[in-house]
């Protein structure tokens, strides 16, 4: 219970930072001739989603992801983990490191993007969009990939899940259009607004780039870094069943009820874990939505 509890001090506490600074980023946007950067109807959604995310998260990880974590711990590797602030960096770098590689399942399968569409569908970029997350991260069993590696290598179960809240706190900050780039150093070494802006591009020099969380090192060492330079006009959004509804219910299940409905029509399994735009390609005869167009500048 104080888990749970825990978890929702954080979200109510959290959260305050994040709206204030969506109004904040808001105002400065409209007081610089850019009012359109922001739609009220959307940004409500987003919060909406990004509550029933935390909501379901902040459960989901008191209930489920601890249990988890102490059951493969006692079955793992029975290393002991550097202690102290060392150890913390370690476990930080580690994190990271299994975030871009549960990043880029989410993007490359199918079945992981039903966990991540959201995110990306919107066709405007501000912090707002940072919320507009799915707790299908965590029914669909991904946050486990998070976290199962730290467990095996028998980091401190508290210390886990602090390294990936911190970790997914830092990306609230890169949502933003009103940072164009930051010193050179840090932009080869972390992830900035700069490299994120590639991330949610839906161009194809854009698609399936830039997977990092906090740090930009392994799209670097992993052939899949895309500079902003060289990425071309951003267009932001998804490039096929784009919502239709700032419901946000429709949001949060729209891509898993998708999933699923095309797993009954085709009676393919493959498309479980083929690329999310598979299914059209294979099978061209279903009409598929076409992409809203953009927004009005």
């Amino acid at each position: 219970m104080n888990d749970i509890l825990h978890a929702l001090l954080f979200l109510m506490l959290a959260g305050s930072v994040f709206v204030a600074l969506i109004l904040l980023e808001r105002r400065h946007l409209a007081r610089h001739q850019r009012a359109d950067a922001y739609d009220t109807r959307e940004t409500l959604a987003n919060i909406g989603t990004g509550l029933m995310y935390k909501s379901v998260d902040g459960v989901f990880i008191a209930l489920i992801v601890t249990r988890v974590y102490d059951w493969v711990q006692a079955r793992g590797l029975q290393w002991q983990a550097p202690s102290g602030w060392m150890g913390f960096v370690l476990l930080f770098v580690l994190t990271d490191f299994v975030f871009y590689w549960t990043h880029r399942f989410m993007h490359r399968v199918r079945y992981g993007w039903t966990a991540h569409a959201v995110h990306h569908s919107s066709q405007r970029y501000n912090l707002s969009t940072a919320l507009r997350q799915t707790p299908m991260f965590d029914l669909s069993g991904l946050i486990l990939l998070g976290v199962v590696p730290m467990a095996l290598l028998g980091f401190d179960k508290n210390a886990a899940v602090l390294s990936l809240e911190i970790n997914l706190f830092y990306q609230f900050f890169i949502h933003t259009e009103v940072v164009r780039r930051m010193p050179a150093w840090f932009e080869f070494v972390f992830n900035t607004p700069s490299h994120h802006r590639v991330h949610h591009g839906r161009n194809p020099r854009q698609i399936d780039t830039n997977f990092g969380g906090t740090l930009i090192i392994w799209d670097r060492l992993f052939g899949s870094f895309v500079a902003e330079r060289d990425a071309g006009k951003i267009r932001y959004g998804v490039t096929m069943r784009q919502p239709r509804s700032l419901n946000p219910l429709h949001l949060v299940f729209g891509e898993c009820v998708s999933m699923w409905r095309d797993l009954w029509h085709h009676k393919d399994l493959r498309i479980l874990w083929k690329h999310p735009d598979w299914v059209g390609e294979r099978y061209p005869d279903r009409a598929m939505p076409e992409p809203l167009p953009d927004r009005a500048p």
